[in-house]
């Protein structure tokens, strides 16, 4: 065997990973576009939340004349399973910065029905032509070295509520955040962490809509356990991410009602704050 042979592969690049290969879509038609959607990302046997916005996300950039997501309102109408799906999409409106689209992801179910999984609202532009000027009071998160977080494959056995997504994500947490893995919940509702995929896929925007949804649930950190299905999730991106881990910091104010809301933010290794969510998740309270 030749060197070059043996020698280990290197990171995955963007357009060449586990990532886009599971997001990628087949255009049918004009706006029609067909995806397989991959087990790789379920949670508790769910497609998890941000990878279904990435598909939506990548049909929506084939769609429209303008490359990136900026703003993107997703509501989740029932829970999507692995397997064929289709996604429809619908230019609402264009203009010279900005592009307006509706998308929705549907699946057959048991009885060949046809039904609908999410329904989203999204405006796209072009990252790169945006100013530099940054005015902000927001700071990155205050995070141990990554060397001194944890993440499931730390830990002596698969942490409960653990599942496929995991073995595709590289997520490292904040000690402070992590009592609910040992049984020791701080009460407080919030997740921190370091995060990337774990081929080393750099970030990019389409990966910024699956990285606001990765993370534990901060309700873990309040003391409840079990699915959190999303209600609605709503994620702006603010710039193009740097090469790089990502920091990402999850808070919850309320719970009330069985419902929750989540404003996570995403930072760069530039210091940068990159893309900004809040979501609607119901919760289980016994």
């Amino acid at each position: 065997m030749s060197e070059a042979a043996s020698a280990p592969a290197g990171p995955a690049t963007v357009g060449d990973s586990e990532f886009d290969r599971d997001t990628a879509v087949t255009r049918r038609a004009p706006g029609v576009y067909d995806i397989d959607l991959s087990a790789g990302w379920t949670v508790l046997g769910a497609v998890n939340g941000g990878y279904l916005l990435a598909v939506l996300g990548r049909a929506l950039a084939d769609a429209l004349p303008h490359p990136d997501p900026f703003s993107i309102t997703a509501h989740y109408l029932t829970a999507s399973r692995p397997g064929p799906a289709v996604v429809r999409t619908e230019a609402v409106r264009t203009g010279r910065t900005l592009s307006t689209g509706q998308a929705s992801l549907l699946q057959y179910d048991d009885e060949g029905n046809e039904v609908e999984r999410i329904r989203v609202l999204a405006s796209y532009g072009d990252l790169d032509a945006l100013p530099d000027d940054v005015r902000t009071t927001a700071k990155p998160p205050a995070l141990p070295p990554l060397e001194r977080c944890f993440g499931p494959q730390d830990g002596p056995s698969p942490v409960d509520g653990g599942s496929a997504i995991a073995d595709r994500l590289m997520i490292k947490l904040d000690p402070d955040t992590l009592g609910w893995a040992l049984g020791q919940p701080s009460g407080k509702g919030e997740m921190r962490a370091w995060f990337g995929l774990a081929d080393g896929r750099d970030a990019d925007p389409l990966s910024l809509l699956l990285a606001v949804d990765a993370l534990p649930p901060t309700a873990f950190e309040m003391g409840l356990s079990g699915w959190v299905p999303t209600v609605e999730l709503t994620v702006h991106v603010r710039c193009r991410p740097a090469p790089g881990p990502l920091r990402v910091a999850v808070t919850t104010r309320n719970l009330a009602g069985g419902f929750l809301e989540e404003d996570a933010e995403v930072w760069d290794s530039a210091d940068r704050l990159v893309a900004q969510s809040r979501q609607l998740a119901r919760v289980r309270l016994s």
